[in-house]
């Protein structure tokens, strides 16, 4: 029986040894440096350098230590490919609109470097750079990959019109390390991270091309200001700068005048073609809005598109190619989208200052033909009151009825508007051609009383700015719009028309829950690469981009 002991504890003894053998055999020299950083508990000894500092400190420890210490981003002592394509990818995060910076980028390529020369005079496999560099490159991943998923600004900073819902944190970084330092290729992994979009990869592109156009750039982006629109034959001091740009942008080419400061008809089909590509009105004047566009700089334009970039890494998980509406409040524009493709666009009105339309998702159930305007409170004290003040049948020139919370209509001349008997009633405008609603409004119940719908002020269409409502999106195609939603049901449009011409309401299920999303988007790039930018009509960029750098 001692016998039987003794050799199982011969057996076990040697099985060990061998394990031991094979595991000291597959520790590289550097695998022994990172393991003896760790020896410290103290997260200020762990690199050689004292200029930087780990922010995921525990996390790496407890990460290098199940993993025996074995190193990802370098081999034989020499940085591998993974350890290059991060690299690479850290430089190109601009690209992203992010900041190298943030990601430990001139800490990194100065060790490459000293690694780099150190490979000229045979250094040991286990130099204290290739530790450094081994350590901060992991933190480095650990920020990005949260980075690029998520976006740098926390929910609680993207401002108080932003209702969409956050990303789930199902993401982890340290199981996206894990994968990494399997095998998985660094540029795969981080492409995957990316929003399922594909203006953002074109975004991408677009940065690219103007962070190439600043490093070229020479002209003065002083800000050009006048006091009255410019036309063609107009000569102004301001023309010359003008010019510039519109040459610098590719509309015009270089040519020379008498009279620089003469608004020429050459510089008119510039300024033609410019506006159109920027969204404007190609009237060929030069107003406050074209004058804005000129004014800004490559630099201004990188700054654009960062901030929007990040905003397209804030949308949460969604399927792209299904049935959707996509309004973009700052290209007041409305999309209409069935497997990826744009079946309708038509142009909207968004809310005005003070009334601005926040950006959120609902599902649309429901259609309204020939609506009631029920007056929200604000306006109903605001403004519908005090012109019943002034004058008595303001109500009846309007078109409009009073109700009580029965929903019995009562007569307004039986009410003391003056005092706080107003409190218990509501008015609304009934249906009819002047309608402030229109003939049809379309809804996806919401916390924010948010819908869609016509509008008797057709002419409004037509201007260049359409900042203008209480918040709701006013549509100008309203028929076409209820056509391409009730398209699988028995709606013509000779039908629809019908419906939108009836003296009381029609309520019109829909077959399915059409998702709707409002947007707010400065910056997109489009399936051909063609970058798009748009004014910030309620100066929000200023404050993602101010959130960026203090992120």
């Amino acid at each position: 029986m001692k016998n039987k002991a003794l050799l199982f504890t011969l057996v076990f003894a040697l099985v060990a040894a061998g394990i031991w053998v094979v595991y000291r055999m597959n520790r590289t020299d550097l695998t022994e440096a990172i393991e003896s950083r760790f020896v410290s508990e103290n997260e200020n000894e762990v690199l050689m350098s004292k200029d930087i500092s780990l922010t995921h400190f525990s996390k790496i420890q407890e990460f290098y230590e199940n993993r025996g210490y074995e190193e990802i981003w370098s081999t034989n002592g020499k940085i591998n490919s993974q350890g290059e394509d991060l690299l690479n990818a850290i430089s190109e995060v601009k690209y992203d609109g992010l900041r190298p910076s943030d990601y430990h980028h001139e800490f990194l390529k100065n060790i490459e470097a000293q690694i780099q020369e150190k490979k000229k005079i045979l250094q040991p496999k286990s130099s204290p750079e290739l530790v450094d560099f081994e350590l901060v490159m992991t933190d480095a991943f650990l920020d990005l990959v949260y980075d690029l998923k998520f976006g740098i600004v926390s929910e609680k900073q993207r401002g108080n019109y932003w209702k969409l819902p956050a990303k789930k944190e199902e993401f982890k970084p340290m199981d996206a390390l894990a994968e990494v330092a399997d095998g998985e290729k660094v540029e795969d992994f981080l492409e995957s991270l990316y929003p399922d979009l594909a203006m953002y990869k074109k975004g991408r592109e677009v940065l690219k091309e103007l962070y190439a156009i600043n490093e070229e750039d020479t002209l003065t982006w002083k800000p050009v200001r006048f006091e009255e629109t410019l036309k063609v034959g107009d000569e102004d001091p301001a023309v010359p700068d003008l010019r510039k740009r519109l040459q610098f942008w590719g509309y015009l080419s270089d040519y020379k005048l008498d009279n620089p400061n003469l608004f020429d008809s050459l510089m008119l089909e510039g300024l033609k073609n410019y506006q159109t590509e920027n969204g404007m009105k190609p009237d060929g004047a030069i107003g406050k809005l074209t004058a804005d566009f000129l004014n800004d700089s490559p630099e201004k334009l990188i700054e654009i598109a960062s901030v929007n970039m990040e905003r397209m890494r804030w949308l949460p998980e969604m399927d792209w190619d299904q049935e959707m509406v996509l309004v973009n409040i700052a290209n007041y524009q409305l999309d209409y989208l069935t497997k990826g493709d744009t079946t309708l666009s038509a142009k909207v009105i968004v809310g005005k200052e003070y009334n601005e339309s926040p950006v959120f998702t609902a599902p649309m159930s429901y259609i309204v033909f020939s609506p009631y305007w029920n007056i929200p409170p604000s306006i109903m004290q605001g403004e519908i009151i005090p012109a019943l003040q002034k004058n008595k049948n303001y109500l009846a020139e309007k078109n409009m009825e009073v109700v009580s919370s029965s929903g019995e209509v009562v007569d307004p001349q039986k009410i003391n508007w003056i005092r706080n008997e107003a409190n218990n009633y509501r008015i609304r405008q009934k249906p009819g051609q002047g309608n402030s609603l229109g003939l049809v409004k379309f809804m996806f119940p919401n916390d924010y009383n948010i819908y869609i719908h016509d509008t008797p002020a057709r002419g409004l269409f037509e201007r260049e700015t359409r900042a203008l409502s209480h918040g709701c999106i006013r549509i100008q195609y309203p028929d076409q719009f209820a056509q391409a939603l009730l398209h699988d049901d028995d709606w013509t449009s000779d039908k629809i028309q019908e419906a939108m011409h009836l003296d009381r309401e029609e309520v019109v299920n829909l077959n399915r829950e059409v998702p709707v999303t409002l947007l707010y988007l400065t910056f997109w790039a489009d399936s051909n690469g063609k970058a798009h930018f748009r004014p910030d009509i309620y100066k929000r960029d200023t404050e993602v981009l101010e959130a960026m750098k203090k992120a």
